[in-house]
């Protein structure tokens, strides 16, 4: 049988009020392991495209309907999640009103761009904000 990595999206948040204000972007704590700080997100399912899975993701776990603006990025490094090899396909999306936790959200933060605990990211989501933070996205 041939072993291929898992196909994962993330999505980098920008969140606005109603006045077209940015307010931050929306990181989650993570409920399952690895626990910690994390970029929403999730496996695709099969049948489903990369956007569909990212703007479905965002609404599971952030109850926010999601517009995508960019495509960031794609994310393979091998070690980059210590349960198994994933891809991730790694968006900026907008969105309006007040995030909240589901699915595997334990709880939902909004980070002004000079406040996000980047050391307390899993994975590589340190390295993506990081990336995301370069553009002008």
């Amino acid at each position: 049988m041939i072993k291929t990595p898992f196909l994962a999206v993330d999505g980098i948040i920008k969140l606005y009020d109603e006045n077209e204000n940015f307010q931050g972007i929306v990181l989650i704590e993570r409920l399952n392991k690895p626990l910690g700080i994390a970029i929403p997100g999730g496996f695709v399912d099969i049948g489903e495209t990369v956007e569909n899975a990212v703007v479905r993701e965002m609404k599971e776990e952030t109850s926010l309907d999601v517009t995508i603006l960019s495509l960031l990025g794609v994310y393979s490094d091998p070690k980059r999640d210590e349960r198994f090899h994933t891809a991730s396909v790694v968006y900026v999306c907008k969105a309006y009103g007040k995030p909240i936790a589901q699915d595997d959200a334990k709880e939902v933060y909004v980070y002004k761009l000079d406040e996000i605990p980047l050391e307390k990211l899993v994975f590589d989501h340190k390295n993506i904000i990081l990336d995301f933070l370069k553009t002008n996205i």
